[in-house]
């Protein structure tokens, strides 16, 4: 059994048991999350539209830094910038 949930405007396919990386979510370490599923398919090949996912928030943290850098050749110009997204890490608990 899998759905596809969405969390901070993407799209994931979970299964129970699986640790996810999702953008930041405004809950605290430890509580409990329902995501909307898009579609669920059942172990007998079923399709199910509507449904929720409970996952249980794990952590909160940052992603590896992401480099960005800007430059004009010939005209002396060039700045680099960093950037780390945060992130929730949270293990799927349920398909219900």
């Amino acid at each position: 059994m899998y759905a596809i949930v969405k969390a901070g405007g993407k799209q994931y396919k979970v299964e129970k048991g699986v640790l996810l990386k999702v953008e930041k979510l405004h809950v605290k370490e430890g509580d409990t999350v329902e995501l909307p599923a898009v579609f669920i398919r059942g172990d007998d090949g079923s399709l199910r539209t509507e449904g929720t996912v409970k996952a249980t928030v794990l952590k909160h943290d940052k992603h590896k830094k992401i480099l960005v850098f800007k430059y004009k050749r010939k005209k002396h110009y060039d700045k680099l910038n960093g950037h780390r997204q945060p992130y929730s890490l949270i293990k799927i608990e349920e398909i219900v």
